[in-house]
């Protein structure tokens, strides 16, 4: 769908949800008000008060669980359908999946980086966003707040929030139970008990367990299936406790596990093109692919349709995901009389294991070994007291948050067996314009991957060099010729312990009835330490870099060898040799080296809000707020020593714990205004809100092809210097969104509910990028195509639009159920890097749900569809690890590149799924 198309088709949903028009939400209430059409003032806790959201002066979406149910919503990520502004994804692993609001948030596969947007689940912050991507049993409601949220909620989110609010224990017996199966063999059982065991103590306990196979095919070089992955394997289980041994005293205790075994997540090739330039900056395609032809000539043939989702993978590699999270909580509110105290403190324990394939083809190049994890273990505790004085003209809240969280992560990534013929085949099939003149000699069964004609012509090419690069050749070649068949990093450790703790007020002045001024300040201050024990037994990379009587590998690649210049073929070869035999930094100061630091910060936050009720169904309000997200450490060592100009890449050089610093990065920072009115009436409603969002030092996570690199971005606004350095006072912020957001609900007849949103969101780097607040350092080269460019997974325009329709049928106490809704979005590029072949074309996304429903909704019978119409779209693309010709081992565009050279590099993605349908059968009583 192009994007003229989507926008006429946008307006046009808007105008219809405006002249029927409710909102992502209803507020919490009994069936019997539902039926009978009184629907009531949607309640939310946004502001730490119980409020009606249409009395609430921020941007705040707010879906109940009847919401989330119509919709088929078993996780955050299904919210996309009635959160415009909202958009969840996941790539390598679902345990760090990610989130982002107005077009911004945190990609990317590092357990290192916060998410800009964070997520509260009974009010305990969650580590990281992969947490709402589990099953999240019964709710009352999910919040959405829009914007950064810098005072309440216990840990800054610069981006936005995600509260989510589990149903309570209730005072009266009651249960519920549902039955659903679907196609893809998918199988999910839910229910709920709750009740009473004295006058002052309630209990409930919810479970979900379910099922289905993979929507990815595994199949063999003959295209028969042999297996699949992406499927489902978990269960969920919480139980509460609401003790209220009198009027002023409440304590709500919760216990929750999840678990999940499953095979997650296969990729596909989307981008296997070669294209060669044909002059003034044009390219066109050739005949061939040099790299698939490798690949194909290891492990068979790449299908060459990614919707058709069949994959084929190094066999016994596969894809694993092993998740268990569990955690208690308890919340304390007492009531003094002038004032009521609040106290939650929790404690987290999540550990995920995610291995396999990560070259995603049917050649042996990578995987991760079982020994790979990542574990968050966190503490929690927040403290608040509110009340009022003055007559009620001041309503007052302080409090007080402290978090102690040790992170820790084993990633060992390993060299398969056919790593060494692969590279060594990639190195000397060039990088040129045109195909090598060893392409025809290529033989990736024989030694260093040539012909016996193949390896004389090398060796006579290389003149006085060709015994170094014949012998480092022959080095890498048999890199994975050992005893197990595959080399690499062996029990590689990376811990963080973080310390947090806030102290924070927020206070609503009521100057007049109609006129308040909101004023929240919180001090933040934030210590993370830093240690790894990085071990490795690639025996070749402390070959390669022995430095031997005459010219060796280092001096060749850098140009200090007399009459061979950096850049030149032999120094770029000798480059690339170096490059990819030590993949996974394998050199001898590496290997059983120990890192250690420390950072320590402090930031000032909060908000200013001025909001007036002309009359009592209108509130106009202006804000702003300033945002703050901590810095931290990339956990990926191959950044290890970099410059932030990626020149010489760690494997080249000893390294000491002096380089350590080089893998922090710093807190980021914004500046956000915001302006809105909110028009509330019995039978419809409609919020507007219009934004400008400046980010400083954001946090960007970017996979090149090899490893994670992780910057800071900031704007200049002078000229860049020669190095691509900035003055400092010329350095401001680096990402700007700013837009406009609707929102409309009505219900204009009994039984009849109608929602509509729609987000124009324009997230847009500044023109010229810097990669520190300082300007010293430069933008990485991968990340050329930043400049001036809109973000990644940033859609500029999101139409969302759902009506439910409840009608009785006669007086037999039955009803039926009539659901659909849409979600329209934009062309936007679902890559870090931005590169051209990432992005993803506008598409339209639709779920619908019919069913039967008995007196009292008693028993429930429903046929439902999610994405109806089986639209094919991207989550997130990315560049195919090692998979270019480039003897750099840059990761270049096939259409982005600067330079007037040949690019091949292939370009994989994590596909959404595909139309899923079935039938769900409901109890309760």
């Amino acid at each position: 769908m192009n994007s003229k198309r989507l926008w006429l088709v946008s307006v046009g949903v808007v105008a219809l949800a405006m002249a029927n028009a409710p909102a992502h939400a209803q507020d919490p209430q009994s069936v019997d008000q539902a039926a009978a059409g009184d629907y009531g003032p949607i309640i939310v806790t946004a502001t730490r008060r119980a409020s009606p959201l249409s009395d609430v002066p921020i941007a705040v979406s707010a879906v109940t669980a009847q919401s989330m149910q119509n919709s088929g919503a078993s996780d955050i990520r299904t919210l996309n359908q009635l959160a415009p502004s909202l958009l969840v994804s996941s790539s390598g692993t679902e345990a760090n999946g990610a989130a982002r609001i107005r077009g911004i948030g945190t990609v990317g596969d590092n357990p290192g980086l916060e998410s800009s947007v964070a997520v509260f689940i009974d009010g305990v912050y969650r580590s990281r966003t992969g947490a709402g991507l589990n099953e999240l049993g019964e709710i009352e409601r999910v919040e959405v707040l829009r914007g950064p949220q810098g005072t309440l909620f216990g840990r800054n989110a610069s981006a936005g929030l995600l509260n989510i609010v589990s149903k309570a224990p209730e005072f009266k017996l009651s249960g519920k139970a549902e039955a659903t199966y679907g196609n893809y063999d998918y199988w999910r059982l839910a229910g709920r008990i709750t009740g009473p065991i004295s006058e002052q103590i309630a209990l409930s306990l919810d479970g979900v367990w379910s099922r289905r196979d993979g929507f990815y095919d595994v199949v063999d070089r003959a295209g028969a299936k042999i297996g699949d992955t992406n499927d489902r394997d978990r269960y969920f289980v919480r139980g509460q406790a609401l003790i209220e041994p009198s009027d002023a005293l409440s304590i709500r205790l919760i216990g929750d596990y999840t678990n999940r075994d499953e095979s997650c997540c296969g990729a596909a090739y989307i981008e296997t093109r070669e294209r060669r330039p044909t002059g003034g900056g044009t390219y066109a395609d050739a005949p061939f692919n040099r790299i698939v032809s490798i690949l194909e000539a290891q492990g068979g043939p790449i299908p060459s349709d990614p919707y058709d989702r069949n994959l084929r993978i190094t066999q016994g590699r596969e894809y694993v995901s092993k998740l268990k999270d569990w955690g208690v909580s308890g919340e304390i509110n007492y009531d003094f009389g002038g004032a009521k105290l609040t106290s939650i403190t929790a404690y987290r324990d999540y550990k995920s294991r995610d291995y396999g394939d990560y070259d995603y083809n049917a050649a042996d190049l990578l995987y991760r070994d079982p020994g790979t994890f990542r574990q968050f273990k966190t503490f929690t505790q927040e403290l608040r007291l509110q009340g009022s004085a003055f007559g009620d003209k001041l309503d007052w809240l302080v409090g007080g948050y402290y978090a102690n969280e040790k992170l820790a992560l084993v990633d060992n990534i390993r060299f398969g067996v056919d790593y060494g013929a692969f590279a060594t085949c990639r190195l000397l099939i060039g990088a040129g314009v045109n195909p090598s003149p060893l392409a025809a000699f290529i033989d990736p069964s024989q030694q260093r991957c040539l012909t016996p004609v193949g390896r004389n012509l090398a060796t006579a090419s290389f003149g006085a060099l060709a015994p170094l690069l014949n012998g480092a050749l022959d080095a890498l070649y048999n890199i994975s010729n050992n005893t197990n068949g595959s080399t690499g990093d062996v029990n590689s450790r990376y811990s963080q312990k973080s310390r947090n703790w806030a102290l924070f007020t927020h206070n609503i002045v009521h100057i007049t009835d109609r006129f308040d001024v909101t004023l929240g300040l919180r001090y933040t201050r934030e210590s993370k330490r830093f240690s790894s024990d990085l071990n490795n037994d690639n025996a070749t990379c402390p070959l390669l870099q022995t430095r031997a009587t005459g010219p060796d590998l280092f001096e060749l690649a850098t140009g200090q060898i007399t009459g061979v210049p950096a850049g030149s073929n032999p120094a770029n070869l000798a480059g690339g040799i170096l490059t990819l035999g030590c993949l996974g930094n394998g050199s001898t100061t590496l290997n059983a080296l120990d890192l250690n630091d420390k950072i320590s910060d402090g930031e000032f936050s909060g908000t200013a809000v001025a909001s007036w009720k002309p009359i009592d169904d209108l509130l106009l309000y202006g804000s702003y707020s300033r945002g703050y997200k901590a810095g931290g450490y990339n956990l990926d060592r191959f950044q290890l020593g970099t410059t932030g100009l990626n020149v010489i890449p760690a494997v080249f050089a000893p390294r000491t714990n002096a380089d350590v610093t080089s893998l922090r990065f710093a807190a980021e920072t914004v500046d956000a205004f915001e302006v809105g009115l909110k028009y509330s009436q019995p039978k419809w409603s409609v919020n507007i809100a219009a934004f400008r969002q400046e980010f400083s030092n954001f946090q960007l996570n970017t996979f090149n092809g090899t490893s994670f690199v992780v910057q800071n971005i900031n704007g200049c606004g002078g000229q860049l210097a020669a190095n691509r350095s900035c003055a400092k006072d010329d350095v401001g912020p680096g990402l700007v969104s700013q837009g406009v957001e609707l929102e409309l609900t009505a219900s204009p007849a009994r039984n009849v509910r109608l929602s509509g949103g729609f987000t124009y969101a324009r997230a847009k780097f500044a023109n010229r990028l810097v990669g520190s607040d300082d300007g010293r350092v430069p933008l990485d080269p991968a990340l050329f195509l930043l400049p001036g460019s809109i973000n990644s997974n940033a859609p500029q325009s999101v139409v969302t639009a759902s009506a439910a329709w409840t009608p009785d049928i006669g007086s037999t106490g039955l009803s039926a159920l009539f659901y659909i809704d849409g979600r329209m979005t934009s062309g936007y590029n679902t890559g870090s890097d931005l590169f051209p072949e990432k992005y993803q074309d506008g598409y339209a996304v639709a779920n619908a749900r019919i069913g039967l429903r008995g007196p009292g909704q008693r028993w429930a019978i429903e046929l439902w569809g999610q994405n109806i119409f089986n639209q094919d779209y991207t989550q997130v693309a990315f560049s195919t690890p090692l998979q270019s010709s480039g003897p750099d081992q840059s990761t270049i565009g096939q259409f982005g590149r600067p330079r007037n050279v040949m690019a091949n590099q292939l370009i994989s993605a994590y596909l959404a799924e595909p139309r899923t349908w079935g039938v769900t059968l409901r109890g309760q009583f």
